[in-house]
């Protein structure tokens, strides 16, 4: 799986493959959110301005999704990452580096001086992913149910 060679682009709302590629991967990480769901918030979020990445092996096949969107905060401006998920059959394979190395590309490319994200305190695996990609825990994020 290393050698996998990885082919990104965007997804918009409206291209049958956020349907088809995109919603399949993100709803394992999000596995309350319905189809219909994922729908209203892809077009909501798009609209916000996340935009939604595939990546691709080349027989076509999606291995990888990265929604993203630049913010200017009062730390500067920065690329957040909402999702970054590889589909389990290619995990450990090289694919969430590359997805990470086209991020950061982009990130530099928009002027911005950081990447940040936020990852479920439960989720070790993605932690040491994070932490092998010189990420550094900075912050807590601290929410409320209304």
């Amino acid at each position: 799986m290393r050698g996998v060679e990885l082919t990104t682009t965007d997804i918009a709302p409206t291209d049958a493959a956020m349907a088809t590629d995109v919603a399949p991967l993100i709803r394992t990480l999000r596995p309350g959110l319905t189809e219909d769901a994922f729908t209203t918030f892809a077009t909501r979020a798009h609209a916000q301005g996340l935009v939604f990445t595939a990546g691709y092996d080349p027989v076509g096949t999606c291995l990888a999704v990265a929604t993203h969107r630049v913010l200017a905060t009062s730390r500067g401006l920065l690329l957040y990452v909402d999702d970054l998920v590889t589909a389990e059959h290619a995990r450990s394979g090289g694919v969430g580096a590359r997805m990470f190395a086209v991020l950061e590309a982009r990130a530099r490319a928009a002027g911005c001086t950081r990447i940040e994200l936020d990852s479920g305190v439960t989720n070790h695996h993605a932690h040491r992913f994070y932490h092998a990609h010189r990420m550094a825990i900075t912050a807590l994020h601290f929410g409320q149910a209304l």
